[in-house]
């Protein structure tokens, strides 16, 4: 995993040593949950509240369209009540309630709608979702609370999941930008075998601002004469 972040860090550097390229900061809250099934059967979720920060580009490619790769941190969760019985958490476990800190990479393309010093955006594409620890909390059948970190391994809960980001939001002439992002899982988080597919999602709205914009300076000069 450190030889990914670092090939991932090279690659920003490389990119933000260009200056055409900005480079923004983010952050805000979001509202993740799961989609949950075991045996092909849905399980009742419900939301967890957390939060994304982290660093986003915006590289010049044609016109009105930019590649925006982005590295963030995410906290999420979900909590989730059982109709049907596995592992993970546990055979005899009735509910879960967890929290997941992730980091994520994200190779995104926006779109511009309008070439005004502010308009508004569309981005879009994958993230590679990293599990970096967790918690969990579920209720055993004879009433047991469990409270344990969460287990990523081959036969337990994965060490990564990739997702699709969606993103609507808008930038000002200043450099500040406002968004929303809905992030859809595509791989179960969940590595053991027989056990439940587990599925990101969540809602979340972030502002952020360009460190580099550079300010549009209007020539009166004509005006003036």
């Amino acid at each position: 995993m450190k030889k990914v972040f670092s090939f991932i860090a090279a690659i920003l550097l490389s990119l933000m040593a260009n200056s055409q390229v900005e480079v923004g900061l983010f952050a805000g809250p979001q509202a993740t949950t799961t989609k949950y099934n075991v045996f092909n059967q849905k399980q009742k979720s419900d939301y967890k509240y957390g939060f994304q920060a982290g660093v986003q580009l915006k590289v010049p490619f044609d016109k009105n369209l930019f590649f925006a790769p982005a590295c963030f941190y995410s906290m999420k969760g979900y909590k989730v009540v059982f109709s049907d019985f596995v592992f993970p958490p546990d055979s005899t476990a009735k509910d879960n309630n967890t929290v997941i800190h992730t980091v994520e990479l994200a190779a995104l393309l926006q779109y511009d709608l309008g070439q005004g010093p502010g308009h508004a955006y569309i981005k879009a594409g994958p993230s590679l979702d990293f599990h970096l620890f967790g918690k969990e909390e579920f209720t055993l059948m004879d009433g047991t609370l469990v409270s344990r970190n969460m287990k990523f391994s081959n036969g337990d809960y994965g060490h990564f999941s990739a997702n699709l980001l969606f993103q609507f939001g808008y930038e000002t002439a200043s450099g500040f930008f406002f968004f929303g992002q809905y992030t859809h899982g595509l791989a179960s988080t969940n590595n053991a075998d027989g056990g439940p597919r587990i599925y990101h999602r969540a809602y979340g709205i972030s502002i952020g601002k360009y460190l580099n914009r550079k300010k549009i300076v209007i020539d009166t000069g004509v005006m003036d004469k």
